[in-house]
């Protein structure tokens, strides 16, 4: 089911007493679902993520802007008559109801044509439980099943109707580290195997790039950049979207172009060819540095983290926002004393943002 939002806008009213303007939650977002994919809807916390789904839901209803499920306009259609399947972070199951009982429930409300005997909604329930693996545990309460149980019947429940539109609320953030990560796994193997497209919310930048087939970035209520994950973690439109992707966060140094190249204090790290002259945000990826003796930026070195496979510098500069964390391979040995540690910088992982617009400045940038 293809899904298209056309100019989406939704405005709430000011409960301040000083400031009486609209809070725009959602700021004329348009953008088009393609039938069977899922799509991440990435932000930090208050940029409208919730209220999108809310509003494709049903959930709410927009100030502006209209909603289309395929050929249908559904902007006006209540929740009830949208067909979508609704995953919320809390799992919301009825804890005086069995696990088969849960998962039946949204087909004992079906009537006319759609009304299933009660054969027919034991079978249905059985096929969505079986569908997240969770077959064996049919005739328990949620009380005795585990956090990654639950959201299981949280799923199979939202998948017994076949829904249209799947829509998934922050489905994971209360389990933890191993279970979000096999949970996941199993969402993107259901939503394979369904082809029902699904709309995914999180603030978590990993999650959302690890199972998605694109991702929208979102910032008070606006897009920022929509792009497969690997495409707009690559390239990002501006600092935002540069900050917001990636673990651990990207570097990112003050610095300045002069003569087409780039400086970060004196040091000049890049050719910036065709590039003018001015002042610019660097970021550097953790996984852009290249530890070498005479490399063209100095940092004092603070700390060494061996991890396994990488180990994470962990160095400070007059020019960074923030401690400069450099990820190299476990193969360099080096002393982890105080002093200086330099580094190449490797120009595919570097990105230059203008300073006053924070947009992201196109170049190719190269080793000098």
């Amino acid at each position: 089911m293809k899904v298209v939002l056309q100019n989406l806008t939704k405005k709430f009213p000011s409960r301040s007493k000083t400031n009486k303007q609209d809070v725009i939650a959602v700021n004329d977002f348009t953008f088009e679902i393609p039938d069977g994919q899922l799509i991440g809807l990435l932000g930090p916390s208050g940029c409208g993520k919730s209220t999108t789904l809310n509003l494709l839901s049903g959930l709410q209803k927009p100030t502006s802007g209209r909603i289309f499920f395929g050929d249908d306009d559904v902007t006006d259609l209540p929740a009830e008559n949208r067909g979508v399947g609704l995953v919320f972070q809390n799992y919301a199951l009825y804890p005086h109801l069995t696990v088969r009982q849960n998962i039946t429930f949204p087909l004992e409300n079906l009537k006319g044509k759609d009304k299933l005997t009660k054969q027919q909604m034991q079978e249905k329930a059985y096929e969505a439980a079986k569908l997240v693996q969770i077959e064996e545990l049919m005739d328990r309460k949620p009380s005795e099943l585990s956090g990654g149980q639950q959201q299981r019947v949280a799923i199979a429940r939202a998948l017994v109707k076949m829904p249209r539109v799947l829509l998934l609320d922050e489905p994971l953030s209360n389990l933890d580290a191993r279970l979000r990560l096999q949970t996941r796994e199993e969402l993107r193997r259901i939503q394979q195997k369904t082809k029902i497209t699904t709309v995914f919310v999180t603030h978590d930048q990993e999650e959302a790039m690890s199972i998605s087939d694109m991702i929208v970035v979102m910032k008070d209520g606006v897009i920022q950049q929509i792009g497969k994950p690997q495409d707009v973690y690559d390239d990002p439109i501006n600092l935002f979207v540069a900050k917001f992707l990636g673990t651990p966060p990207i570097n990112v140094f003050e610095g300045r172009v002069e003569n087409e190249k780039l400086y970060i204090g004196n040091e000049a790290v890049l050719s910036a060819p065709g590039v003018k002259n001015c002042e610019v945000y660097i970021g550097v990826r953790p996984e852009g540095f290249v530890l070498n003796e005479n490399g063209k930026l100095t940092t004092k070195l603070d700390r060494v983290e061996v991890m396994g496979r990488d180990i994470s510098v962990i160095s400070y500069h007059g020019n960074a926002q923030a401690a400069v964390r450099s990820i190299i391979g476990s193969e360099n040995r080096f002393s982890v004393g105080g002093g200086d540690v330099k580094f190449d910088l490797k120009p595919f992982k570097v990105d230059i943002f203008d300073k006053a617009t924070e947009k992201r400045i196109h170049c190719e940038l190269a080793l000098r």
